[in-house]
C-alpha cells in the first residue's frame, strides 16, 4: 500500500456486508429525492394559496444542488400570513354586498353605491 486508504482490499469492497451500505449510494439518493419532492409539493400548495406562482417555486425547490437554497429563499420572501387574493368571481357588486352584510357601510351608503354601480359610473 502507498499509505492511503483504498476502498477496495483484496478485490472486495471495504463496506461489503455492512447493513447501512445501501444508504451511501442509490438508497440515499432516492431518499433525498423523496424529501425534495415532498418539500416541493408543500411549497407548491402554499405558494398557490398565497397567490404566488406555485409551479415556479415547485421547480426551483426540487432542482438538484440548489433546491435547499431556493426553499430558504421562498420561506423568506413569501407573503406573510395566509393572505388569499380576492377571487376572480367577486364583482364590485358582490364586494359591496359583503361590506353591507358585515356592517361596514349603512343602508344609505349601500343604496348610493349600488345605484352608481348599476349606472356604470
Amino acid at each position: 500500500m502507498d499509505g492511503f486508504m483504498h476502498p477496495y482490499r483484496d478485490g472486495h469492497h471495504i463496506f461489503e456486508g455492512w447493513p447501512v451500505f445501501p444508504f451511501f449510494g442509490w438508497g440515499m439518493m432516492l431518499l433525498w429525492l423523496l424529501v425534495f419532492l415532498v418539500a416541493g409539493i408543500l411549497v407548491y400548495r402554499d405558494a398557490n394559496r398565497r397567490g404566488m406562482n406555485g409551479l415556479l417555486w415547485f421547480v426551483l425547490v426540487i432542482l438538484p444542488m440548489v433546491g435547499l437554497a431556493f426553499l430558504i429563499l421562498y420561506l423568506i420572501i413569501r407573503e406573510p400570513g395566509g393572505v388569499q387574493p380576492v377571487g376572480a368571481g367577486d364583482t364590485a357588486m358582490d364586494l359591496l354586498r359583503q361590506r353591507y352584510a358585515r356592517g361596514e357601510i349603512d343602508d344609505e351608503e349601500f343604496r348610493k353605491r349600488k345605484e352608481e354601480l348599476e349606472r356604470g359610473d
